[in-house]
């Protein structure tokens, strides 16, 4: 008999968005709960058997009234079981909106730091998990291996770290999933997706997150298809992203920064958040204001850095008779002086500062910060 999961993880619904101005977090935000609509539909689409949440759902206990609103009404759309193990940012507790909501009859949230299971009869399976009951988790697979009985298949839905012995967050081996006496085991916690891997007898995949929030969150996003049948395990990944982060690195070295970004930038960039770096050698810095002001329409929103270095030439230019020769003469004794890196780019920064008070430039250089 075939099995048919939807394995998901990571959402951390009401995340700050702290890179974003206050109005476009409060988008963002919304547009995460349309993450749950939208697993629900597609449960429903791809007629799965059931649903598996691996911690991090929610981003912390302080969530908005509109989130466990949305999580209440998105869930009961799920016409299957539902199982959610609560992880490192969602951990149960009291105060816990998983304790607090009055959730519909199919879902069951594992709220105990020891492994439990729940068995699903219609289905012929028996559905293993174990919740965070604060920020950190003990190992909560060491030591355990579930019975194999003839026609039934053991899933264990899990938030926690693969292959990270030291790990503050319920750390895992592979040595432990393969002696799990499992046929699938759905994990979360790492947000960038493992694809289908296997210990053992045992299949095993974290989907990832959804969606991006961060540049440390880059590229496409997915939730799992998981197809269980006899011994044989298929993975589909589904984007159901309605924003990208993307990061891009351009070099300006002789050219135009504008005809530079243009000539590499993405036909469709308008529903992501884009960080372009600049490279290269330059006479004078990026006017980065100049830059956002013709490319921020392009893109839901936009972070330039600079990170240019002066020309060559420019230095050379220290040995005419003129305040300026004089000034980019003393910087550079310094910065021949200079012993690290660092120090070299704060000399060279203010030799920018300082040629654009001499040319009555604005200085508009600026490094964002992550």
């Amino acid at each position: 008999m075939s099995l048919r999961i939807l394995h998901a993880a990571d959402l951390h619904l009401d995340s700050p968005f702290e890179g974003l101005g206050a109005g476009k977090a409060a988008i963002r935000r919304g547009e995460q709960r349309e993450l749950l609509g939208r697993i629900a539909a597609l449960a429903v689409s791809e007629k799965v058997d059931l649903v598996l949440f691996a911690g991090d759902l929610l981003d912390s206990d302080n969530t908005f009234y509109e989130t466990g609103e949305e999580l209440i009404l998105s869930l009961q759309k799920i016409p299957v079981p539902v199982f959610i193990s609560p992880g490192n940012h969602d951990y149960y507790s009291e105060r816990s909106p998983y304790a607090r909501l009055k959730l519909p009859g199919n879902i069951h949230i594992f709220t105990e730091d020891k492994i439990t299971s729940v068995e699903l009869p219609a289905l012929g399976v028996r559905v293993y998990g174990a919740a965070f009951l604060d920020r950190r988790a003990a190992p909560l697979l060491r030591g355990f291996h579930a019975p194999r009985e003839e026609g039934v298949t053991n899933l264990l839905c899990l938030h926690g770290e693969v292959g990270v012995r030291d790990s503050a967050y319920d750390p895992i081996s592979e040595d432990e999933i393969a002696a799990s006496g499992m046929d699938y085991v759905a994990l979360g916690h790492i947000h960038k997706a493992s694809g289908l891997r296997r210990a053992g007898e045992v299949w095993y995949a974290w989907p990832g997150c959804p969606e991006g929030r961060g540049f440390d969150e880059t590229g496409e996003k997915y939730v799992d298809l998981i197809e269980l049948d006899g011994g044989k395990c298929t993975l589909r990944e589904i984007s159901i992203a309605s924003r990208r982060y993307e990061t891009m690195d351009v070099d300006v070295s002789g050219a135009e920064p504008l005809l530079a970004i243009h000539t590499l930038l993405p036909d469709d960039t308008v529903c992501d958040v884009y960080r372009i770096t600049l490279r290269g050698e330059t006479d004078a810095p990026p006017d980065l204001r100049r830059l956002y002001e013709n490319l921020s329409e392009f893109f839901f929103e936009l972070q330039l850095r600079d990170e240019t270095h002066l020309r060559q030439s420019v230095w050379e230019k220290a040995g005419n008779d003129s305040l300026r020769a004089l000034f980019l003469q003393k910087l550079r004794e310094r910065y021949d002086a200079a012993k690290t890196d660092a120090e070299r780019l704060h000399i060279e920064q203010a030799a920018r500062w300082g040629l654009a008070a001499i040319d009555n430039r604005e200085e508009v250089v600026r490094h964002d910060d992550p």
